[in-house]
């Protein structure tokens, strides 16, 4: 298995709708879980998307525990999820910082419900089902936003919001934690 290059906005496979998995608990299947696994994680991601490694299926894996990027983040559970589906459990939106390993270097103010329920699939085919709120439910709905051919920057309401992240820091803008796929 292999850490796997990440392709970046402005790749066409980044605005297409991913393909459902169908067969479950195959060779593939896993092999394409592990380097999704060692690509988030040589990233310091909180998330990634099969798409962005080059793989049009709907799969994405999370988590969060201790990560340098995101010192003061709650925890989320590492997840394999296939086929997502989101239903909004709590119909406000509110505004946080995000980036994307595929939007290296820039972040932007996103608003996200507040409170999803998500379901799917693991890669053995058994059925996942959580309620997620917070920065756990914000790294979902980056996520399978990404099988649906979205970038955060297309979520965004206000521009002005969205810069570099070395600079929003400096000027004292931009402050932890933040969100990264």
């Amino acid at each position: 298995m292999a850490v796997k290059e990440i392709i970046k906005m402005g790749h066409p496979l980044l605005r297409q709708v991913a393909m459902p998995v169908r067969q479950f608990n195959t060779p593939e299947l896993a092999a394409l879980v592990v380097d999704m696994r060692e690509t988030m994680q040589a990233n310091n991601g909180a998330g990634l998307a099969a798409p962005q490694i080059g793989v049009g299926l709907r799969v994405v894996i999370f988590g969060v525990q201790k990560n340098p990027r995101y010192p003061d983040a709650e925890s989320v559970p590492e997840t394999v999820l296939i086929n997502p589906e989101i239903e909004i459990i709590q119909p406000g939106q509110e505004p946080g910082w995000e980036g994307c390993l595929s939007v290296p270097g820039l972040r932007g103010q996103v608003p996200r419900y507040l409170g999803i329920r998500y379901r799917g699939q693991d890669h053995f085919g058994g059925k996942i089902e959580r309620l997620a709120e917070g920065f756990h439910a914000r790294v979902v709905q980056h996520e399978v936003d990404h099988l649906d051919g979205i970038l955060y920057p297309q979520r965004m309401t206000d521009l002005d919001s969205f810069g570099f992240e070395e600079t929003l820091l400096q000027a004292g803008v931009l402050h932890y934690p933040l969100q990264d796929d």
